[in-house]
């Protein structure tokens, strides 16, 4: 990185490329005792808990962003598009879940970043997904099985489930899922795409 960032110094671009740089997704291993590589988060790569889905992004721009500036906003990867095509002067594509984090990189208040809601879904060991609203963290392990809530604010670990306390809330991450996911002849999921509400009845 040392070698990249002296080599656009010496071609005179430093402040005019912007350099991000970020891990996977998650801990290939924990590596508990030894590195510790997913802290105090549940899981690791190809989890939903946050130890699979949470990571830093480190973003260089001399001369437009801080050196040394920490920001606890939250965004993830359908950011990039529209977060790269504001700093380009491209135009996007409409129909988009993304929004651009150009605003919190220069240090500007962006407060919606942390309000709205967040969708992950996965296919690779059957049909899983989580959600996110504020604190709130919805997992779903299978349709089979029972979802988990957790409040993110008391409980980083995610180890005390409270959907059974919140139903109201857990019917609301269920609705929203529904309405996130997209059907998809490559990855069809036939009791979620042909739901006739027994699904989310037996999940409540």
């Amino acid at each position: 990185m040392g070698r990249m960032f002296s080599l656009l110094r010496e071609m005179g671009i430093d402040q005019d490329t912007i350099v991000f740089f970020c891990s996977d997704n998650g801990a290939a291993n924990r590596y508990e005792g030894t590195f510790n590589s997913s802290g105090p988060l549940r899981g690791k790569k190809r989890s939903l808990y946050d130890g699979g889905l949470r990571t830093v992004m480190v973003v260089r721009w001399p001369g437009h962003i801080k050196a040394g500036a920490v920001s606890d906003d939250i965004w993830y990867f359908p950011d990039v598009l529209p977060t790269c095509a504001e700093l380009a002067g491209a135009s996007l594509p409409n129909n988009i879940d993304g929004v651009s984090v150009v605003p919190s990189l220069l240090s500007q208040p962006q407060p919606e970043l942390q309000s709205r809601p967040l969708y992950w879904e996965d296919h690779e060991r059957g049909f899983r997904c989580a959600a996110r609203k504020g604190d709130w963290k919805f997992v779903c392990n299978g349709l089979d099985r029972p979802v988990e809530v957790y409040n993110l604010a008391d409980d980083i670990g995610e180890e005390e489930n409270l959907a059974e306390s919140n139903p109201e809330l857990v019917k609301w991450f269920w609705d929203f899922l529904k309405e996130s996911h997209t059907p998809s002849a490559n990855w069809p999921v036939p009791k979620l795409d042909q739901d006739d509400g027994k699904i989310s009845n037996r999940i409540l």
